[in-house]
């Protein structure tokens, strides 16, 4: 029984034909539990670990919450009095209680507060000391002693000050997450209550089993958790997946490649909601004071809106967001309910070969993946319109007198006629010779097509052959684009001949961990087109995918050059098809002026790091837009006497404070600012933090948040 949309190669195969996706052998066998999974040294200790994180309570929350273990805070912040005014006033109290208690004691106030005392004791006891009269007397003091001090502790405020100062902040910080209140046995995660419900008690018990003895992970109880959700679809039958949870226990429902973890983890993750953390918000006055050192947790729910991130060299965007979050949806893949494509350059830091299903290293000889230029289409227009956006998406114009549309015009005139008489695509050499215009190679094609009676296709070659060399003509652009992929060190890469494994796109409908390496190095402008054919393949073939419920996702680690018209429309489509791009950028300024306000418009979730520019500031400043906001106007007007005996007291005063008496005077108003000017984020967010606001695939909304990525 494998899990939903994890059937294996051989399906994809039966499908796609050269398409699919070969997977690498892989060990059957589980990799060595990672550092910080829930799985430890030993099976009892990692059962123990394993039980507490699953009984862990999670909690909805505000879009961006951490949910894992989280403890809710009041919207609004309580009154907090001021330190010296809480200090103050203890203290005055304290001397307060001291003061009465000594008058008491001496007799000063008479000895009306002794008369309960005598009233209540019988006269035996009254003896002068006698024991008994002793011990009465006594406890009476103590109990007046003690009322007296509750009064005061009360009127003093002791209590805030021990909560306050006595039991700090950061010791709250340094207590564990607490596992839930005990729950009632019917309902224990660890027996699996739906499963039992629906009559699989059997199976319920085995995964019980396991989990107790520590056989089980997240990443198990994840897959198999998205295994059942297909039986209650009725993708699966519930004997099959009740047969091979008995068989296999915490192993049922394997993924493709038999692996059940990822080699190590750089971030923390919760598979029992899909988030990874990515820190903390800052306990800071500009966040709302629910999210004030919150953990920040991002998860499929945020994603399918798509994430943008700009920052400077060095502020953290592979390490701190898009390596977690690639990490992630790893895991995500893992479990059976993600598909993840990664795309940086080679030694960009996106984790190790073994996180991966398909490594494809462009321009690499060694490299065990090709990569599909037609993304496994076989239909020459859909083809074309990929290629052409990849080619000159970035161009708005190819050519003064023509429009962008020609581009895939003209490619379709020449990919029908090649597919109708070699059914495949023309390789990159081949193409480059066809949109030359070389006689050699439209006269064979020519040829085959009249041979083989294809009159429509030669009325398409007819059509191009008119064009070559009229002013409108975009061949010689597409010519000159193509040929930064007809390299030497590209010369074992795009074959569609079959001779090589190369990796398309249309695999998005399985559970798969692609990494794609671009040649940056040398190779700027063929990366970019390379980056620019992935997107483009990417948001062609989610829309159509059978299995919309595996959520898909394509990591941009740069994306440079990959900002076009047509890729802001494609992002925006993105959500409706359960899927979301994760983009990153130095700065806006890579983005043309006319699309960085639709970019930013097109993306759910924005994120500012430090170091940002004052330029890239006001755009997201315009973006994020005003709030309604209390200032407080502060005015000192100097006091003037009008006695003398005022006169003299304000020189006095003047003397010892050294200013002039003043009248303070308040005024609150509301106004409308930018919740984050485009100062501020230049200027005010500390390094290793960003600024990012959140928005659901349900529509939900967080503000602007100030984010600690290292907390």
């Amino acid at each position: 029984m494998d899990t939903e949309g994890t059937q294996g190669t051989s399906g994809a195969a039966a499908e796609h034909g050269r398409a699919a996706v070969p997977h690498p052998a892989r060990p059957v066998a589980p990799p060595p539990r990672p550092a910080h999974a829930p799985g430890v040294r030993d099976e009892a200790a990692a059962g123990s670990e394993f039980l507490t994180w699953l009984r862990t309570p999670r909690p909805s929350a505000a879009p961006g919450m951490w949910r894992f273990g989280h403890r809710p805070r009041p919207e609004a912040a309580p009154a907090v009095t001021p330190v010296r005014q809480l200090l103050t006033g203890a203290v005055i109290a304290f001397l307060v209680g001291w003061l009465v208690w000594s008058l008491l004691w001496n007799g000063y106030l008479g000895g009306w507060w002794l008369l309960p005392l005598y009233a209540m004791i019988p006269e035996s006891w009254a003896t002068p000391h006698s024991f008994m009269s002793v011990v009465v007397v006594y406890l009476y003091y103590g109990i007046f002693a003690v009322g007296i001090t509750v009064a005061v502790g009360r009127l003093g405020r002791w209590g805030e000050i021990w909560r306050r100062f006595g039991y700090p902040a950061w010791r709250r910080a340094a207590e564990p997450v607490q596992a839930a209140r005990p729950v009632a046995p019917e309902k224990d995660p660890v027996r699996w209550p739906t499963l039992r419900e629906a009559g699989a008690a059997e199976a319920a018990d085995r995964l019980g089993a396991d989990a107790r003895a520590g056989l089980m992970r997240d990443v198990d109880h994840a897959r198999i958790a998205r295994a059942w959700q297909g039986v209650k679809r009725g993708k699966h039958s519930l004997a099959a997946f009740s047969a091979a949870v008995v068989k296999d226990g915490a192993a049922a429902c394997p993924h493709p490649s038999g692996v059940r973890d990822l080699p190590a983890r750089a971030a923390r993750h919760d598979l029992g909601t899909a988030q990874v953390r990515l820190g903390a918000a800052a306990d800071d006055e500009r966040n709302p004071y629910a999210y004030r050192g919150v953990g920040l947790g991002i998860g499929p729910d945020l994603l399918g809106t798509s994430l943008l991130a700009v920052g400077p060299p060095g502020a953290g965007k592979t390490s701190a967001v898009v390596w977690p979050l690639a990490e992630s949806l790893c895991l995500g893949a893992l479990a059976g309910r993600a598909a993840v494509i990664v795309v940086g350059a080679a030694g960009a830091g996106l984790g190790s070969p073994d996180a991966y299903d398909v490594v494809v290293q462009v321009g690499q000889p060694d490299s065990a993946y090709d990569l599909d230029l037609y993304g496994g289409s076989t239909d020459p227009d859909e083809a074309a319109a990929v290629l052409a956006e990849a080619l000159v998406g970035d161009l708005a114009d190819p050519h003064p007198s023509g429009d962008s549309r020609r581009s895939t015009t003209v490619l379709g005139q020449l990919l029908g006629p090649y597919h109708a008489v070699h059914d495949r695509f023309p390789s990159v050499p081949e193409l480059r010779q066809l949109l030359d215009g070389a006689p050699t190679a439209l006269g064979a094609l020519r040829k085959a097509l009249t041979e083989a009676g294809h009159e429509a296709m030669l009325r398409e070659l007819d059509a191009r052959e008119r064009q070559l060399g009229q002013p409108g003509d975009v061949g010689a652009v597409l010519a000159d684009r193509i040929a930064l992929l007809d390299r030497p060190a590209f010369a074992s890469f795009f074959d569609t001949s079959g001779r090589t494994r190369p990796f398309s796109l249309r695999a998005l409908d399985h559970p798969v961990r692609v990494r794609i390496d671009l040649p940056e190095r040398g190779h700027a402008d063929a990366s970019r087109i390379l980056a620019r054919l992935v997107l483009a393949q990417f948001t062609a073939n989610v829309a159509v995918r059978e299995d919309r419920s595996l959520f898909a996702c394509l990591v941009l680690d740069d994306a440079t050059g990959v900002v076009t018209p047509q890729a802001v429309r494609a992002v925006q489509r993105l959500r409706s098809a359960n899927a979301g791009a994760i983009l990153t950028l130095r700065t806006l300024d890579d983005v043309p002026r006319a699309l960085r306000s639709p970019l930013l418009g097109a993306v759910g979730c924005r994120m500012a790091l430090s170091g940002l520019t004052p330029w890239d500031g006001q755009d997201f400043a315009e973006v994020w837009g005003k709030e309604w906001t209390e200032t407080r106007d502060v005015t000192d007007r100097q006091i003037i006497a009008e006695t003398p005996a005022g006169k003299a007291l304000h020189a006095v005063r003047r003397v010892i404070t050294g200013r002039a008496p003043t009248a303070r005077a308040v005024t609150v108003r509301r106004v409308e600012r930018e919740r984050w000017s485009a100062s501020d984020l230049a200027h005010a967010v500390p390094p290793g933090h960003a600024v990012l606001s959140l928005t659901t695939v349900r529509g939900e909304h967080a503000p602007p948040l100030l984010v600690d990525l290292r907390g």
